[in-house]
Order: C-alpha cells, then sequence, then structure tokens
C-alpha cells in the first residue's frame, strides 16, 4: 500500500487504485454460493424456466413458448447456443489478468445492431445448442485453465439457461467470480434473476437517441431499456470493486464504444452516468469501432469508417469533465499516444 493508494499491475502497466475500492482475494465470495447453501438458486432456476414459457424475459417481449422451441426475435428456443469458449485475453485489464477471462460467447441476441463486430454469431447464430450440464463443463473448464472469471458474453436472452448450468457447475466445484457481460437490453425482471448471482455487471450502453437506436440497433427503446437495466445494476453490486492483484471481483463497469459521427450521443451518455450513477463509476471509453457487419449498405454510410484520434481525445475529456474520475486506464495510454 503507498498512502491511500494501491498500485496494481494486472499484467499491464501500473495504476493507482483508491484502498476506498480494494478487497483481498481471501475475503472474496462469489455471490452466487451464499444463494446456492440457502435453497434459494434453485428456485431462481424453477421460475427462470417457468419465464420461458410465455418469454419477456428480454424489452423484446416475444411471448412465445421456449420451453416448446418456439423462437422470437433471439432465435433461442430451449436451450442456449454457444458460439464457442475460451481464455480471453482482449478485455479489460482487470478482467483478463494474466491467465484470461473465461468467456462463454452465447450465439444469436436480442438486438440487430447493424455495426455488429459478431455478426455471424449475433445475426448468423454461428454456434450449436448446449445442454445445462455441457454449459456447466464448459465453465468448470475455463476454471481448471486458471482463469479469473466466468464471463458470458450476450447473457440477455439465455438467463434461464444460465442459472440452470450454473447450479450444475456449483456442485461440482465452480468458484470463480461471474461477469455479465451484456449489450444493455435487458429486462428488469431478468436482472432480477440475476440478484446475488452476478458478480461484475459489465454492460455496454450504446446509444441515446431514439431514433439513433431505430436505425442502427432495430431497437428504439434501447436507450430507456438501458438506462432502466444499469440503474438496477448498479443497485445490486455498486462500484467496482478490485482484489489486490488488480482483478475486478465485484460491480459494475460500463462500456461505451465511440461511434463515427456520434458525439452528442457519446457527451449525454457520459453525463447521465456521471449524474445518476456518480464518479466513482467504472467507465471503459472505447475507441476500437471497425465498420462491420451491415454497415457497408448503403443506408449506413455515415458510419462506414473509424472514428479519428481527435474525436477520442475530446470525448475522453468530455468524460473527464463530467466528473467521472475512474476511467479504464488503457484510456489514459491510448490518450498519451494520440497526442504524441
Amino acid at each position: 500500500m503507498v498512502g491511500l493508494l494501491a498500485v496494481l499491475s494486472c499484467g499491464a502497466e501500473p495504476y493507482p487504485v483508491s484502498e476506498a475500492f480494494l478487497i483481498p482475494r481471501r475475503s472474496f465470495v462469489p455471490a452466487y454460493l451464499r444463494l446456492f447453501e440457502s435453497g434459494e438458486l434453485r428456485q431462481r432456476v424453477e421460475s427462470a424456466l417457468g419465464a420461458l414459457e410465455s418469454c419477456r424475459l428480454c424489452p423484446r417481449d416475444c411471448g412465445v413458448d421456449r420451453l416448446r422451441d418456439e423462437v422470437g426475435v433471439c432465435k433461442t428456443g430451449r436451450h442456449a447456443f454457444v458460439s464457442s469458449y475460451f481464455a480471453h485475453f482482449g478485455e479489460e485489464d482487470c478482467l483478463r489478468g494474466s491467465r484470461g477471462s473465461g468467456t462463454i460467447f452465447f450465439s444469436w441476441c436480442n438486438l440487430r445492431c447493424v455495426f455488429c463486430q459478431n455478426y455471424e454469431v449475433s445475426w448468423g447464430g454461428d454456434g450449436r445448442a448446449t445442454s445445462p450440464r455441457e454449459l456447466a463443463r464448459m465453465m468448470l473448464h475455463l476454471q481448471g485453465m486458471g482463469c479469473h472469471n466466468i464471463n458470458f458474453v450476450t447473457p440477455e436472452h439465455v438467463v434461464p439457461e444460465i442459472l440452470e448450468a450454473l447450479l450444475l457447475a456449483i456442485e461440482q466445484g465452480l468458484r470463480l467470480p461471474l461477469v455479465y457481460n451484456t449489450g444493455g437490453y435487458d429486462s428488469l425482471e431478468s436482472l432480477q434473476l440475476m440478484n446475488a448471482v452476478v458478480d461484475v455487471y459489465m454492460p455496454d450502453f450504446k446509444l441515446w437517441n431514439v431514433e439513433t437506436a431505430r436505425h442502427y440497433l432495430r431497437a428504439p427503446d434501447y436507450p430507456e431499456a438501458a438506462r432502466r437495466a444499469i440503474l438496477e445494476m448498479h443497485r445490486q453490486v455498486g462500484p467496482l470493486v478490485f482484489d489486490e492483484n488488480g482483478l475486478a471481483v465485484r460491480g459494475l463497469l460500463i462500456r461505451h464504444l465511440m461511434m463515427p459521427g456520434l458525439a452528442e450521443e457519446t457527451l449525454q451518455i457520459l453525463q447521465w452516468i456521471a449524474h445518476e450513477l456518480g464518479p466513482d463509476t467504472y467507465v471503459n471509453l472505447m475507441d476500437q469501432y471497425n465498420p462491420a457487419g451491415k454497415v457497408t449498405d448503403t443506408d449506413y454510410g455515415e458510419i462506414n469508417r473509424r472514428i479519428t484520434s481527435k474525436e477520442y481525445r475530446v470525448a475522453l475529456e468530455a468524460a473527464r469533465g463530467s466528473g467521472l474520475r475512474r476511467l479504464d486506464h488503457r484510456a489514459a495510454i491510448r490518450q498519451v499516444r494520440f497526442c504524441q
């Protein structure tokens, strides 16, 4: 410890972290263990599976009977589809550490982002139906590899399937923190099912305006749904907290992918985060937008480019100007590079 700061490396360049956001690893217990030991997790599984009968587990409210393999917007019936699972070293430093984030990529999605970087998975459904036992084995395999956490990517539409598999995995020794890595289009019903199950919520907050969301996400209610969901996530887990090795163990981490020509939306999102959640909210302001998916269509020509270094610098200054003081430290490294 250095005064009121600890200097954490997390396998990258060192950066200071206030002791207010530190918890010793020996003191950390995954949230789901208490729920499992009380017997409530088994009840959650039953409630979640029952909700599949007339599915309203995301804001689409399709109402289809997924227990009978009927499908709505997310194209997913009784069982989750998994595209891949592996130790991911491309996530934030506080998730990947030195041994990787144990990432499970679910196929399909309840959003229709025209710029999706994983278009073949989210739109094309690349992957295969996975039983609860198979999904549990994936979690345990990732733990056995030494991964620091289990990272569920695009879990919004498969919350019941995750809970069902989690119960089996815990019985066989799963003890890693759980990361809920979502596009932000989540229902309060699903988030209540995940309350005291998830350790780290990592939502995107993509767009602010209704018409922009309609055009690029095919979901005009996305901004409202994302604000509502992120507030609930913050209520459940609070600000992001690290262990002594710089690994995230509990809390909220918000991602915002900057997009070309949409600087005003970025500014509104950052101001909302600072005002509603507070300056201690951990934010990753991402600059890696790359045209993908359907962006080459003539309807989306205005976003058919990367963002500029100037656009990113302005956004980073706006984030700090709004009062946010916990930006992902790689953002500061990028700023130094851009200024050279």
